[in-house]
């Protein structure tokens, strides 16, 4: 066997994701314990970050005690280098956690035992299914009064669309928790509430019938083998290939705050989800086990290092072996490339890598040569699919406040747009810049990095539009006679791309039914995406 395809066979590359509060950042912290990357986890409690966690790097994560940004955290388990990219919960950063989805080969979804399936998670979860990506749920605080675990497996495949299958089964709930049955192993594990320690108290028992369990967990014992009937004759066997492509989530309970449960699923983690696939580019796809190195940009972090103005494109690798120091091709700037400092990272911490392998993340410095989305290869001129930008839901005009500081604005706006943390438009007649978000707080981070980072003072002034649509036609003359009609709702994205700003839907309906011939699309991806509202 080739040692890109050892590599190749020993990574692992999966997003943590879940609506806020649920206890993924948590869940992230215990990851990095078992791991060995960190000794001592961040508290998070009343939403305030007491030891701040390793993963909220940024000055604004620590004020508010919530993850604004994706971070990447390379740590190894059991002789697997695990990639972990940890998502923002917050919706208002929903875009990053979307882009995020594309740069990984499975998930792991953090559900709430009190709160169930919420809205965020039902829009992150069609994101998974649009990409078929293999999805692991973790149902977490089980050791708080919650749903019946029964009507929780329901509500799943009822909101999520995707049929489920326990691995582990929890022994009562809230304050009477006892454990975890290991329906994949056939072990016990019994509950000890611990947030520090990460040893689990496993008993060893031969099957449902074992006296054991009914001296370790007394009447419980009948309940479970009751629960278990049940699964059996309702989930049969546990089909590993079915969850590879996408088509069945394997549910784990526990209480990550109290180190419960995390092991098993990492365990079960490490042996079921799926090593590197395939990417699609425009023309092919793209196999990791392919001898010439791929990759692709899905995120820039400016200023990741406060100390030192510095910018970061976050690449995906897809194929080959990426080496320091050599030249590769950047297909959008049509120019070859070296990086000399490329580096893995624990959040904000960093080492610097001398190779790295398909399923690796790598932070690569930049003097604002990337874009998202942008691909680098070792000569073939190829782009990869899904990266889209969104149709923002929130447009404020940009009032600078300090006109000395234009250029520092200019720069701040410019990168901050460039690492997705918003979009950028500007007007057609005259040079009005809009900010678009899918959210509020977006504007407070823009607002907080542009002064902290940048040195310039903004506000901003709200805007009455219901959507951005990106816009294609094969008629050139209508596309001029709906660019000459429409100018005083038109604007330019960052590449030039002519986009409508749509008043209300039925604006949006009837400028449609106005121009037939042009699609209005909702991503900047619309060669593949035409959108009819």
């Amino acid at each position: 066997m080739s040692d890109l395809l050892k590599e190749i066979k020993r990574r692992k590359t999966f997003a943590i994701i879940s609506h806020p509060d649920a206890g993924k950042t948590t869940l992230t912290e215990k990851f990095l314990l078992y791991g060995g990357a960190i000794q001592t986890a961040g508290a998070v409690k009343s939403n305030k970050i007491k030891k701040s966690a390793t993963s909220d790097f940024m000055e604004i994560e620590r004020q508010r005690g919530i993850s604004v940004a994706t971070s990447v955290m390379t740590f190894e388990y059991k002789g697997i280098s695990i990639n972990l990219l940890d998502t923002p919960g917050h919706k208002d950063f929903a875009e990053d956690t979307y882009r995020t989805l594309t740069a990984v080969d499975s998930v792991i979804l953090v559900i709430d035992c009190v709160k169930g399936v919420e809205e965020q998670t039902e829009k992150l979860m069609e994101v998974c299914r649009m990409r078929n990506t293999p999805v692991i749920v973790f149902i977490n605080k089980m050791d708080r009064d919650g749903q019946d675990p029964f009507d929780l497996l329901d509500e799943l495949e009822a909101k999520l669309f995707i049929k489920v299958h326990p691995l582990s089964w929890p022994i009562n709930k809230g304050p009477f928790f006892k454990g975890v049955y290991n329906i994949f192993d056939k072990k016990l594990n019994l509950f000890r509430a611990s947030s520090t320690k990460v040893e689990e108290e496993f008993i060893a028992i031969d099957g449902l019938d074992d006296p054991e369990l009914d001296i370790q967990i007394g009447k419980d014992a009948f309940q479970l083998r009751e629960d278990m009937e049940l699964i059996d004759g309702v989930y049969g066997n546990f089909n590993e290939e079915k969850y590879k492509k996408g088509e069945i989530a394997p549910v784990f309970f526990g209480s990550g705050v109290n180190n419960f449960g995390v092991r098993e699923l990492l365990d079960s983690f490490v042996r079921i989800a799926p090593t590197p696939r395939s990417r699609n580019t425009e023309d092919r796809p793209v196999n990791p086990e392919e001898k010439k190195f791929s990759g692709f940009v899905f995120k820039i972090h400016a200023n990741i290092d406060p100390n030192h103005r510095n910018r970061i494109a976050f690449l995906r690798i897809c194929s080959g072996i990426f080496e320091r120091n050599k030249f590769y091709y950047h297909v959008r700037l049509d120019k070859n490339l070296r990086f000399s400092s490329p580096a893995t990272f624990m959040a904000s911490e960093k080492n610097i890598v001398e190779e790295a392998f398909p399923g690796d993340v790598i932070g690569l410095y930049d003097t604002g040569n990337f874009k998202i989305g942008d691909t680098l290869t070792e000569g073939e001129k190829m782009t990869f699919k899904g990266i889209p930008s969104f149709s923002p839901e929130i447009f404020r005009e940009i009032i600078n406040k300090d006109p000395m500081k234009t250029k520092q604005l200019e720069k701040g706006i410019m990168q901050l747009t460039e690492e997705g943390v918003a979009q950028l438009f500007t007007l057609s007649h005259g040079s009005t810049k809009i900010i678009g978000t899918v959210g509020d707080l977006q504007f407070d981070v823009i607002q907080y990095r542009l002064k902290n980072e940048y040195g310039a003072s903004v506000d901003f002034r709200s805007l009455s539009f219901y959507k951005a649509c990106w816009l294609t036609c094969d008629d050139q003359a209508v596309m001029n006679e709906f660019l000459r009609t429409k100018s005083n709702y038109l604007a330019y994205d960052k590449e030039k791309n002519p986009v409508f700003l749509a008043s209300s839907e039925w604006i949006l309906r009837l400028t449609q039914q106005d121009f037939p011939k042009i699609s209005f699309h909702f991503s900047s991806e619309f060669k593949k995406d035409t959108v009819i509202v």
